[in-house]
């Protein structure tokens, strides 16, 4: 009998004397199968619940095909999938898992897809603060979404730490329009947005979008203060330390701290009346350096005071280091006190930590495209800035809770979509069930089922 040949066939080199045939006949497929694993975080926070709840729906609900909730879930787990433009989601609204994960199998209207495409998802994003409008039928609580991010990082924990260390940082947000509030930004020699972030540990606590014609500083004080009044609400007696390099290091949020009883480690910009106090320690870090072949470092503590800009006198340690035939002075200075530490320890195992924001701030930014800010408002960017940004809580409910002690326990978010989430899948519906039967081949079923075990365990 002749072989049945169709149109839609597409014929290939053979392999091993066989025929190589492919065609769009596969049925319903998904290439994202291990988002799955999302839900259940999800399930396990209420995330996208409570960020939905954080939004005014006013259309009227008899005429509303795609509901809030629905299309937070979608556009924060399209960022989560390496979808970072709502453009993608004339696509996306046909794909099973994701209506899966939204709630939404079918759509009322005919020819209508279950979940929504671009021109819907932009009235989300473009949903003005406050109460809707006449022209905007959807609004948004600023202020219920910056307290979610606090809250989700303090449920996470069963019983208040001893302390906590906030870290603070301004980046840039380059832009390529005339965006509102944009401006050119010297030392990083583009237009941008500069937004505020703040975590504690890798926890997202702020993600305000500013302009770029500010102090790196600006603002820093109301933030931490709403932020630090959430905290002692759950946790009253836990220690809180501020840290954040010399951008930060202000008169006005110094002070602040003081009278707040918050500790801060601040970086301190270098003068020539800092490196003067550090003469002999530079001096013997260069003979150490030269007479070993190899960078010397000593510490210094003392008391410091400004002429004008400081209100009072506070601890300066510093680093005289002798590397690269060069010197490399730096200078901190804390409210913590000896009983927290000598000089090399502040300055090593506290200070220095906070590189490790940097990293964080770049998974927002290159992983879910925080900087994904070109709407001509900076209210829609703000908003697309708290999207991405809860794609990045979500990402790190997934990682402490289900993927602890596995080889993706310290990922990125990139690396967690590339290995775990993009699982290809044929997708079969019934009247009583949905079968997602995944590629019989992928690498990493262990740490899917370890994963899986673990969120159905927390959501439960």
């Amino acid at each position: 009998m002749p072989t049945q040949c169709t149109p839609e066939a597409f014929d290939f080199a053979p392999v091993e004397k066989r025929r190589v045939v492919a065609g769009f006949d596969g049925g319903t497929l998904t290439s994202a199968a291990g988002a799955l694993l999302l839900g259940l975080a999800d399930k396990a926070t209420g995330m996208v619940d409570r960020f939905a709840a954080c939004f005014d729906d006013a259309r009227r609900a008899d005429m509303v095909e795609h509901p809030v909730r629905a299309m937070v879930a979608q556009r924060v787990l399209g960022i989560v999938l390496g979808y970072e433009d709502v453009d993608d989601h004339d696509q996306l609204r046909h794909d099973p898992v994701l209506a899966v994960l939204a709630g939404k199998l079918t759509a009322r209207r005919r020819n209508c897809a279950p979940l929504a495409g671009k021109s819907t998802l932009n009235r989300l994003e473009h949903a003005p603060e406050g109460a809707p409008t006449r022209y905007h039928k959807i609004g948004h609580d600023a202020g219920a979404i910056e307290r979610l991010f606090v809250d989700l990082c303090l449920e996470h924990r069963i019983t208040p730490p001893d302390e906590i260390i906030l870290d603070l940082d301004a980046t840039d947000d380059a832009v390529h329009g005339n965006q509102e509030g944009r401006f050119f930004h010297g030392y990083y020699d583009h237009y941008c947005y500069l937004p505020l972030y703040i975590f504690c540990g890798e926890h997202l606590l702020a993600a305000k979008l500013r302009p770029a014609n500010i102090d790196a500083a600006a603002g820093s004080v109301e933030e931490v203060e709403r932020i630090v009044g959430q905290i002692r609400e759950k946790w009253p007696r836990t220690r809180i330390i501020l840290r954040a390099d010399s951008g930060f290091c202000r008169e006005e949020l110094m002070a602040w701290c003081e009278r707040s009883d918050v500790h801060y480690v601040f970086g301190l910009a270098r003068n020539t009346r800092l490196a003067a106090e550090i003469e002999a320690e530079l001096a013997a870090a260069e003979a150490e350096a030269r007479a070993e072949g190899r960078p010397a470092r000593r510490y210094k503590d003392f008391m410091w005071s400004t002429k004008d800009s400081w209100s009072r006198r506070r601890r300066v340690i510093a680093k005289a280091e002798w590397t690269g035939d060069e010197a490399n002075p730096r200078f901190v200075v804390t409210s913590l006190g000896a009983r927290f530490g000598d000089a090399r320890t502040l300055y090593e195992a506290v200070y220095c930590a906070r590189g490790e924001m940097e990293n964080l701030i770049k998974a927002c930014q290159l992983d879910l495209f925080a900087d994904r800010t070109s709407a001509a408002s900076m209210r829609a960017n703000q908003l697309r800035l708290w999207f991405a940004s809860l794609a990045y809580v979500l990402v790190t409910a997934l990682r402490r809770i289900g993927l602890r002690n596995t080889a993706f326990a310290r990922a990125t978010p990139g690396t967690i979509r590339l290995k775990l989430l993009k699982i290809g899948a044929r997708v079969t519906r019934s009247v009583r069930r949905i079968r997602i039967a995944m590629a019989s081949g992928h690498p990493h079923q262990d740490v899917f089922a370890a994963a899986h075990a673990r969120l159905s365990a927390a959501a439960a």
